[in-house]
């Protein structure tokens, strides 16, 4: 008796309105892609899509710790950053007490932290940047903290001074500190990092992404490098969910920190880039703020009506730094050049309505 006829697989529209047909410059998503490389990897795992992937993530971990120069135990892997903070709000230091954060920044630190109920101090920013002496002054009085370096959305970064002072205050208090460094890899490898604190024994946690600079934005990948005893206390809380970092993205992941070479040439193109954006803006007459990220804050009055205005009028996205609580700005991705000139003409021709 022959199987029965196997039926002809069901066709399903799944076409929506999305912004893949405007210009994307609100994400701060790579121009140059992925590593060929990372690409080859993701792909070659989709021929066992069937099977779970490494729960502990092992071969990843592994990878990070010799790029870090740390143990494998002071390393976790999440489905992007934006999971890494949720699991150090869920999980270090004090629940009892709010954690720390500044103003005026990326919003998933205080939505995390109030979500689960343990509350936050936000202090404001202090001519656009974070008052350091005052963060490190208030972070004993806190359960956690997080620090975003460079900053989102305005792209500067911390001097070396600053970073001692903020980790001084966290190793006297005893009070977990979170840098989220998702921009890191953008600016100068000489500017300061966590990385070159984490021999101090601090309680210090430096989150890191593979969306930004290695370009795998889709696949959703981040992790976090620290104190060992922080890191295992992380590790406990995304055992929850011991299957979120799917087969796919790590397959990726681990080619694209293999290729370093990778990196740098879009370290370099982006900083080539930065600097003839900025320049260009100069020419035109525009204000900014100097940026060491894929990014630049584009100072503009009335800034979410320009948002706005550029997304209908013109099909290109931007972000409203305002949504971050840092208003009269728009937040500009270093996209192509093509694009950028884009954006630069239909700002000149919004600011010359006014």
């Amino acid at each position: 008796m022959s199987a029965p006829a196997r039926p002809e697989p069901k066709v399903y529209n799944t076409s929506v309105p999305d912004a893949d047909t405007m210009v994307r410059l609100h994400l701060s998503e790579s121009p140059y892609g992925a590593s060929p490389a990372a690409v080859t990897a993701a792909a070659g795992a989709l021929d066992r899509v069937n099977r779970y992937p490494a729960p502990q993530r092992e071969g990843l971990v592994k990878a990070l710790a010799l790029h870090w120069g740390v143990a494998e135990d002071q390393i976790a892997v999440a489905n992007g950053s934006d999971e890494l903070v949720l699991a150090t709000a869920l999980t270090l230091g004090d629940l009892s007490r709010p954690g720390l954060v500044a103003a005026g920044t990326f919003p998933g630190y205080p939505e995390s932290l109030e979500r689960i109920g343990r509350g936050v101090v936000a202090l404001p920013l202090r001519d656009g940047a974070l008052d350091v002496k005052e963060f490190a002054n208030a972070l004993p009085e806190h359960g956690i903290g997080y620090v975003c370096n460079p900053h989102n959305p305005s792209g500067t970064a911390l001097p070396e001074e600053a970073y001692a002072t903020l980790i001084d205050a966290a190793q006297a208090g005893g009070v977990p500190l979170v840098f989220d460094e998702a921009y890191q890899e953008f600016s100068d490898p000489g500017l300061p990092q966590t990385r070159d604190f984490l021999d101090r024994d601090a309680p210090v946690v430096a989150l890191r992404t593979f969306s930004k600079a290695y370009g795998l934005a889709a696949l959703r990948i981040g992790y976090a490098v620290g104190r060992a005893d922080l890191i295992a206390e992380v590790r406990r809380t995304l055992n929850i969910l011991p299957f979120s970092v799917n087969r796919v993205a790590q397959a990726g992941a681990l080619a694209a920190l293999a290729d370093q070479q990778f990196l740098g040439e879009v370290r370099e193109g982006t900083a080539q880039r930065r600097e003839w954006f900025t320049a260009e803006l100069e020419r035109r007459g525009h204000r900014y703020v100097p940026s060491v990220t894929n990014f630049v804050a584009v100072r503009v009055d009335a800034s979410r009506e320009a948002q706005d205005a550029l997304a209908k009028d013109y099909g290109i996205l931007v972000r409203d730094t305002g949504l971050f609580g840092f208003p009269g700005h728009l937040r500009v991705s270093l996209g192509t050049e093509d694009e950028l000139r884009s954006f630069l003409d239909a700002l000149d021709q919004l600011t010359a309505r006014k």
